[in-house]
């Protein structure tokens, strides 16, 4: 039986970046919602519910790197270098933000610079994650599998506004996260905030969605132009009625819910741009069997990462399971 590793490939990689988004994007989003809460003591309740976990969610990035490193270099040859600077911005982001983590408790006379420090990092790291997706989806120039465009091509009108559109998505991750992990009155003020948070992702995703298919041929083609406009109807119905959801199970206070509808809204804005790139790895024009390592690498690579990703899934899910619950106040914390 053949299998198609370049799909395989395709397939894992895209399943690493979509579980980074989802599990570091809710505690890059607690980051970004710190400006909204000044008392210390809600401050470390939020930080409580991520502490135990926050490091583990990262190990999907690295998933998604070295997975691109082995099996699709030509990709990582040009999108790096197209990115450099939003890149190296996130790391820096990443760094400030894991070291406000370990430090702010530490800190006495200077934890309100640690905050900064925190909330600084977060809004880097998420910000130029949403340049990087934009400068993506507007297209890298690429010739003889190398990058042939500028230092700056990355900045644009539109990866600027994905950025934004990245910031409004994880704080509202992180919004839902801390309506599920916390309750009182922390949770009464996260509930507040919920609304107007989907309200404003919800525009986010319009604009995103209708600049892409005015402004991006290729994408317009892509969803008109195709015949098969018809399957991709459903996903942004299904968007609406997943904000529709998001609002209601607020009112009626549940729990967990606002959270897994606020995960599916991300699922199908991933799907989304599945669809808009597909079969391209690098829009325009390079597809993911051009992009190839040889079938030997991939194989080889493959082998591995069969044994190591379910040992990674496995342990990130028990993460989970140990430190389930509600956090609160007094509860034993991160010291």
């Amino acid at each position: 039986m053949h299998i198609d590793l370049p799909v395989v490939w395709a397939a894992i990689i895209g399943l690493g970046v979509f579980i980074y988004v989802v599990l570091d994007g809710f505690d890059l989003g607690i980051g970004l919602l710190f400006p909204f809460f000044d008392s210390k003591t809600d401050r470390q309740v939020m930080l409580n519910t991520v502490a135990p976990v926050w490091d583990g969610n990262e190990t999907f990035l690295v998933l998604g790197g070295a997975g691109l490193y082995g099996a699709f270099p030509v990709v990582y040859a040009t999108l790096l270098p197209a990115n450099y600077l939003p890149l190296i911005l996130m790391v820096i982001g990443l760094i400030f933000r894991g070291a406000a983590f370990e430090l702010r408790n530490k800190a006495r006379r200077t934890q309100h610079v640690w905050d900064l420090a925190f909330i600084g990092g977060s809004a880097l790291a998420a910000f130029c994650q949403g340049v990087v997706l934009g400068s993506l989806l507007q297209g890298i120039r690429v010739v003889n599998g190398q990058f042939a465009g500028g230092p700056f091509d990355w900045l644009s009108p539109f990866s600027v506004f994905c950025g934004m559109g990245v910031l409004v998505t994880y704080a509202t991750l992180g919004c839902g996260w801390l309506i599920m992990k916390t309750d009182g009155e922390l949770q009464r003020k996260m509930r507040l905030l919920m609304r107007p948070l989907v309200s404003v992702l919800l525009g986010v995703v319009g604009l995103v969605s209708l600049w892409t298919v005015l402004g991006l041929p290729g994408v317009a083609q892509r969803w008109f132009g195709s015949g098969l406009l018809m399957w991709f109807l459903p996903v942004p119905v299904l968007v609406l009625a997943c904000v529709a959801a998001i609002y209601r199970s607020v009112r009626l206070r549940h729990e967990a819910m606002p959270f897994v509808l606020t995960l599916a809204l991300c699922f199908l804005g991933y799907s989304g741009l599945i669809i808009s790139i597909w079969p391209n790895i690098l829009p325009p024009s390079l597809t993911i069997w051009e992009a190839s390592s040889s079938p030997q690498s991939q194989a080889f690579a493959l082998v591995g990462t069969v044994i190591v990703l379910p040992i990674i899934l496995v342990y990130n899910a028990m993460q989970y399971r140990v430190f389930r619950g509600k956090v609160r106040e007094h509860d034993a914390g991160y010291h």
